[in-house]
């Protein structure tokens, strides 16, 4: 072969091999373009872009009078695009970037003016398009950063990047805050009412369309049909009543600290509806002092604290007796001067004493209203002793065994005993006459001192009326019945007079006996074992009073119980008693559906105020049961208030927003609600401007944002 055939021969397989090559890669760009196109499109769109969670408003908590327990209010983080249309130019950045550091120095002084504007400078050289400049931004403070030279070029020129977050806040603070209860991702370790109905608070959260910028950072993608928006969550009508929770916080602390006790609980129901008003629990903090700000609500113990209840259990075991006719309110006793020794086969299995020296015989009404323990031993021990289950049975009967089946979580099982429990003895039987043997929660006493209040109706305690959403009833609650009729109608009757007794002649008259209304009701001391050490020589107790009243017409039930008192007295009416009085008297005072035995009168002579808008059927109310004349006044005309109170009255169309510029939340909310609008409020105050003008032909479930200050 010559050399230029050899040449050839070369020149043309190393261009035939570079044509190969190129067929191959145009084979490939067409499979990469047209066969696995969406398949490498989609890889990419994933690598450099990506959806974000956006949280959902979080649904309000509120009182049964509309006020806010619970709300979520806007906070925002801020950011910047160095390289947004209106500052693209370095002119027109650097013109002004001194003049918005100067700005957001005199709001945020943590930085000076310098440091602002070599921290924006910093940012446009490293050609930052989501710089951070500031996290935890009020509303108020937004509306002012908006008015910052650059940042008032507009949303996509200024290159101000705002994003929302939700702060959970209560504007009561402490309130009732372990019955409202927190967030918590772990529904095994759901609290109070923000943890049992999560599912309707939390809202369902949104998606927003983040982009990869240098560095890894991603920012938001300015395009609305890209965000699928969040859907807020509903509103929760709790039973609270914020004037009784202040009133029965207050007086429970106020007792804890004169006790210097450990902890201690105040729960009050309505007896008609089973509806909790107001619901307290303290905890001493260890090593501190015995203080205000030593007692914190760490624990909701009227329904986790299930322990040994002590003599407000007697209300049962009377009950049972009398309902099966092994007594009556005249049968006697011998108390034995308040010391029973009980034998079993020659010798002492127990001495049962009494708290004070009790002269006998007894009767079994005097026997109770003096809290006689051997009394009730002896009753219950004779009638019961060769057949307990009998008595046991009717416990059953009572649903005593039974969690109440609460709508918050943390509701401790009871714990009855029955023959044919291992532990159950000789002494059981008797022990348990006196509340001893037994675990029950404060809650769980106060229900059953409730049906007697009902008229032997039991009805399980609600926390939560209803669930709104934009203003409409999403799912409305009552109270379940537990058991129609506890005892028969005489029984009943018997046990009403002797739970007054305990007030007008016993245990109670100290302390909770007054001259305008009547209570009924049970102190209860009980020793209690010192952490699994058993009782021991160092005695601790708990003290305790269930009642309810008016005694006569009974509205409200309450239970008091503060455990290891300390200092002072520690038997239940001079530790529970004062508790369980202040908080009646402050009810009684202000519920103007309870009869009162004094009329309203005014006291000087001094000018009426005149009547802000607001709930007019509320006004009109507290005008009848004071006996004022109510004078309608309309705006800016002159009216003669001598003779009674001015109002004026609220008129807006169905379909129309009304006004409510000027008002306190509480009316601008229940105006706004009634109209069947949703609310967002930002800030504190006064309503100083709504979102859409009052006025305005909006339809019901719109939802309206109003601004206070």
């Amino acid at each position: 072969m010559s050399i230029r055939t050899n040449i050839l021969l070369r020149v043309y397989l190393a261009f035939g091999l570079i044509l190969l090559f190129a067929l191959a890669v145009v084979v490939q760009m067409y499979r990469l373009q047209f066969v696995q196109g969406n398949k490498w499109k989609a890889m990419a769109s994933k690598l450099s872009t990506r959806y974000e969670s956006v949280e959902a408003t979080r649904g309000n908590i509120l009182s049964v009078d509309g006020s806010l327990l619970a709300t979520s209010v806007p906070e925002y983080e801020l950011h910047m695009d160095m390289f947004a249309g209106g500052i693209a130019e370095d002119k027109a950045f650097y013109g002004k970037v001194d003049s918005l550091a100067l700005k957001l120095s005199q709001l945020y002084p943590d930085k000076s003016e310098t440091e602002y504007s070599r921290m924006l400078r910093d940012a446009r050289k490293d050609s930052s398009r989501y710089e951070l400049i500031r996290r935890k931004v009020t509303f108020q403070e937004l509306k002012q950063i908006r008015k910052f030279p650059i940042f008032n070029m507009g949303k996509y020129k200024g290159g101000l990047i705002v994003l929302q977050q939700n702060k959970r806040i209560l504007p009561f603070r402490s309130l009732a805050a372990r019955t409202i209860g927190y967030k918590n991702e772990n529904v095994k370790n759901a609290v109070g009412l923000e943890g049992a109905y999560a599912s309707y608070i939390n809202g369902e959260n949104g998606k927003r369309l983040m982009q990869r910028i240098a560095g890894g950072t991603y920012m938001p993608v300015n395009d609305e049909d890209e965000e699928i928006p969040a859907k807020d969550g509903a509103d929760i009508i709790s039973t609270i009543d914020v004037n009784y929770q202040d009133v029965a916080q207050d007086a429970l602390k106020k007792q804890l600290i004169k006790s210097q006790a450990d902890h201690g609980c105040v729960v009050l129901m309505e007896v008609a509806t089973g509806e909790i008003r107001a619901i307290a629990n303290f905890t001493h903090i260890k090593g501190g002092g015995y203080e205000a700000k030593d007692y914190q609500e760490k624990l909701n113990y009227a329904i986790s604290d299930a322990r040994d209840p002590g003599s407000t259990f007697k209300l049962a075991s009377y009950m049972t007796a009398f309902d099966q006719h092994k007594i009556d309110t005249n049968s006697l006793v011998d108390v034995e001067g308040g010391k029973y020794k009980m034998y079993y086969k020659d010798k002492v299995l127990k001495t049962f004493t009494d708290a004070e020296y009790n002269p006998s015989p007894m009767t079994a009404k005097h026997a109770f209203e003096e809290s006689s323990n051997v009394a009730v031993v002896k009753f219950i021990s004779s009638h019961y002793k060769d057949n307990p289950k009998e008595f046991t049975d009717n416990l059953y009967a009572l649903h005593l065994n039974k969690r109440l089946d609460l709508q918050i979580p943390g509701e401790a099982r009871p714990v009855v005993k029955n023959p044919a429990n291992r532990s159950w003895s000789k002494l059981t039987l008797p022990q348990m006459a006196y509340g001893y043997e037994m675990q029950i929660t404060p809650l769980q006493m106060l229900t059953l001192y409730n049906s007697i209040a009902n008229n032997g109706k039991m009805i399980a305690p609600i926390f939560v009326r209803e669930i709104q959403r934009m203003g409409n009833t999403v799912e409305h609650f009552q109270a379940r019945v537990i058991n129609p009729k506890v005892c028969s109608d005489a029984t009943l009757g018997k046990m009403k007079s002797l739970l007054e007794g305990v007030v007008l002649n016993g245990t109670g008259k100290t302390f909770i006996k007054n001259n305008l209304y009547t209570v009924a009701g049970k102190t209860g001391t009980a020793q209690i074992a010192n952490d699994g050490a058993g009782y021991g020589e160092q005695k601790t107790y708990q003290a305790s009073f269930c009642g309810y009243f008016p005694a006569d017409h009974p509205k409200y039930a309450m239970i008091v119980v503060i455990n290891h008192p300390t200092a002072g007295n520690y038997l239940a009416a001079y530790v529970a008693g004062p508790v369980f009085r202040e908080v009646a008297d402050r009810v009684y005072s202000s519920d103007l559906e309870m009869k009162h035995n004094a009329p309203a009168h005014f006291v000087g002579n001094t000018t009426l105020p005149k009547v802000k808008q607001g709930n007019l059927s509320a006004l009109k109310q507290v005008y009848s049961k004071l006996g004022v004349k109510p004078l309608y006044a309309a705006v800016n005309t002159g009216l003669d208030t001598s003779s009674g109170l001015p109002y004026e009255e609220v008129k807006y169309k169905t379909g129309t927003v009304p006004t409510v510029t000027g008002m306190g939340l509480s009316d601008a909310l229940y105006l706004l609600g009634n109209a069947g609008y949703k609310v967002g409020v930002k800030g504190s105050g006064v309503v100083k401007s709504q979102s859409i003008t009052g006025g305005s032909q909006v339809p019901k479930g719109s939802k309206i944002t109003i601004i206070l200050e």
